[in-house]
């Protein structure tokens, strides 16, 4: 871990601090804002449609200024919605609160290449571990994000909007922590041959399982965390008790950020994806068993867990299918599946746990993971024949 390395790990907590306040708060100031219950989450999924709806202007950015101006353009752009996030509560504007939550999709769609400038920034023999360790860097928002959620709700009179205002304070901190940080500079284009067609390299194996893993597995983990508050609070539990899960949630995502790049280095990206996608069924089984706060404690910790193994998984398996002037349209595309699949389990989230409840939204989220497993066995067996 280098110096440049250390500070984006920074820069990668702080943006899972928004990431985690978002989650925590836009669904109850959805709940209290919106027109229909089943509406709640709209501001949740806004958020992610923002990030689809970046990704190519976010290539396009990057590919032209270069990894550091870009990031501080979302920055900048979050800094605003938080503001607009704030306005929207006090003034119980729901719709404004969905616009505001969009536009700082930017900023998530720029914040989520993070693992790919990590790579770059570390020896290729590194890669591996670089990506693992700087997706650690999450553990500063596990630490951060619920408590900023809980000591800033109600410091002014409407709830919550003095925790978007905290958030400005979050986006101005990372703004001057990548101000230090050193990356390489933007490629002029007459050196760059572009490399081949997107749809060329879209169509490996290794590439459409990398995406559909990541994708999937995110879309599973954002199903069940984003509708998590909404389902304790229908079960008379507190607010104090949500910080609390979402917290051991996230510490689940990214603590084993310190070794998943060891794992993978030593019994490969595959194993490691597989032991990713038993932990997401391990952890429908233990939320199916009851809705106390040890199941939603211990089930959500498995999730993030989970979560880890198959993200950083899918990351490596990804980083070989493109070459270095062929990574902004490849990522933007791996990103945009991501962000596509959040939206939809972002929405699904608050009309299942809104409509049919917790348990049903856990059966439905054996579809993406028996469909992960799919992807799995025939990335196997694609390789066995290539042998």
């Amino acid at each position: 871990m280098n110096r440049n390395l250390w500070l984006l790990t920074i820069c990668q907590g702080l943006f899972l601090t928004n990431n985690i306040t978002f989650i925590a708060i836009n669904g109850l100031v959805g709940l209290s804002l919106a027109p229909l219950g089943w509406m709640a989450t709209l501001p949740v999924m806004a958020y992610v449609v923002g990030g689809a709806l970046s990704t190519g202007l976010v290539a396009k950015t990057q590919e032209r200024f270069g990894r550091k101006i870009s990031f501080q353009l979302g920055l900048l752009i979050v800094l605003g919605a938080c503001l607009l996030c704030a306005y929207a509560a006090v003034n119980k504007n729901f719709w404004l609160l969905c616009s505001a939550t969009l536009l700082a999709g930017y900023y998530n769609a720029n914040a989520n290449l993070y693992r790919f400038a990590a790579a770059e920034l570390a020896l290729p023999a590194w890669r591996e571990k670089a990506v693992s360790l700087v997706l650690a860097g999450g553990l500063i928002g596990a630490v951060i994000a619920p408590n900023l959620a809980q000591q800033t709700r109600t410091i002014v009179s409407t709830p919550f909007a003095g925790a978007y205002l905290a958030l400005c304070v979050v986006a101005l901190l990372s703004m001057t922590v990548l101000s230090f940080i050193e990356f390489a500079p933007a490629p002029l284009k007459k050196q760059v041959s572009g490399g081949r067609p997107l749809a060329q390299i879209m169509r490996q194996p290794a590439f459409i399982v990398a995406a559909a893993a990541g994708a999937l597995g995110y879309g599973v983990m954002n199903l069940l965390m984003a509708a998590t508050p909404l389902a304790m609070q229908k079960c008379s539990l507190p607010f104090s008790d949500a910080a609390l899960v979402l917290q051991w949630h996230v510490i689940g995502m990214f603590a084993p950020g310190f070794f998943t790049g060891h794992l993978i280095k030593r019994f490969g990206t595959l194993p490691i994806m597989s032991v990713g996608l038993a932990l997401n069924a391990l952890c429908i089984a233990i939320a199916l068993s009851g809705v106390e706060l040890q199941q939603f404690l211990v089930a959500l910790f498995v999730l993030g867990v989970g979560w880890n193994f198959l993200f950083t998984g899918s990351t490596t398996l990804s980083l070989q299918t493109y070459s270095a002037e062929e990574k902004d349209k490849a990522q933007g595309a791996l990103n945009f599946t991501v962000f596509a699949t959040l939206a939809l389990s972002s929405f699904s989230s608050g009309v299942l746990v809104t409509t049919s409840g917790w348990t049903w939204l856990n059966y439905g989220s054996l579809v993406p993971v028996s469909l992960i497993a799919a992807s799995l066995l025939w990335l196997r067996s694609q390789q066995a024949r290539a042998v």
